[in-house]
């Protein structure tokens, strides 16, 4: 196995308080990062404990002794690294992952895309280092792991919802979850075409199962539907969050090429900036081709452009 470079554990609240004393012990030096509970480094080794989970990502030099002699030990209590397929051997059994990108950024479309794995190509991506997406810092990154699932040969789908179409189905369908719903079912549905003997197909859970088994079609009604919290954990989920964080990313970097304004992720001030810039340049009919129109950001850009 190559030399661990990057680690994802999710943590509950005291494990994350366990590891926070741990690193104050050992004089880390801590710094503020968004959407973190902390974050930390010594040495080129980097830690941070995100909000949303919790979930620590761990990256650096000495990665594979903090991990040994001070992370399992004394914050998760127990012997992981190495030891996946006796924690968790469902990651290493024929299953699809599915996940998306895109759901909340203003700009852009909705991509979700799907990877199936068995126990060869499960532990081909999890020594390429493949992992959820959102705990990868950069674009060529997150193009570099794409390629590396690409070339495993694990069979993968992807769905790219432009905005215009996106904004068509969410008026139809009225509601964000039944929208995911409606791409994951036939995200499942193309690979059970492509491998009509995988029993189960595992996602984040996003909303109520029954709104995901009512959407699969005939062929996706057979497998097992597995959802569940943290899902990213799991080899062939995080494998398509790659999958789909590149569809996604390399949307907006070609749309933003043609109208020659960058179309930045999120909806953060300068989001809604470049919308503001979207609509001065093309009119407000552009916004609706490039960004989600039933984002509260988009009625605010559209108010403020009428009022002027």
């Amino acid at each position: 196995m190559p030399p661990l470079h990057s680690h994802t554990v999710p943590l509950t609240s005291d494990q994350a308080e366990l590891l926070r004393k741990a690193l104050l012990e050992r004089g880390f030096t801590f710094e503020e990062k968004p959407y973190t509970l902390f974050a930390a480094t010594k040495e080129k080794l980097n830690v941070a404990v995100y909000e949303k989970g919790p979930k620590a990502l761990l990256q650096g030099r000495g990665l594979e002794d903090f991990i040994t002699f001070v992370l399992e030990p004394e914050v998760l209590g127990e012997a992981r690294l190495g030891y996946e397929e006796v924690h968790d051997p469902q990651q290493f059994e024929p299953h699809f992952g599915v996940d998306e990108s895109g759901k909340g950024d203003l700009f852009g479309p909705l991509v979700v895309a799907g990877v199936y794995v068995d126990g060869a190509l499960a532990r081909h991506l999890r020594d390429a280092g493949v992992r959820d997406s959102k705990g990868i810092g950069t674009d060529k990154k997150i193009r570099e792991l794409a390629e590396v699932i690409r070339k495993s040969g694990a069979p993968s789908e992807i769905i790219v919802i432009g905005p215009e179409k996106y904004n068509q189905l969410y008026t139809k369908i009225g509601n964000l979850n039944r929208l995911l719903a409606w791409g994951h079912a036939r995200i499942i549905e193309n690979l059970t075409i492509r491998v009509p003997s995988c029993p189960r197909a595992l996602s984040d859970k996003f909303a109520d199962a029954r709104v995901l088994q009512k959407a699969l079609l005939e062929n996706g009604r057979k497998i097992q539907l597995d959802q569940r919290t943290k899902a990213e954990s799991d080899y062939a989920v995080a494998a398509a969050s790659i999958l789909a964080r590149e569809g996604f990313i390399d949307w907006l970097d070609k749309h933003g090429k043609e109208l020659g304004i960058t179309l930045s992720k999120g909806v953060s001030a300068k989001v809604k900036g470049s919308a503001a810039e979207v609509i001065a340049m093309y009119g407000q009919e552009m916004l609706s081709k490039v960004a989600k129109m039933h984002f509260k950001t988009a009625g605010e850009v559209l108010a403020a452009a009428n009022s002027r």
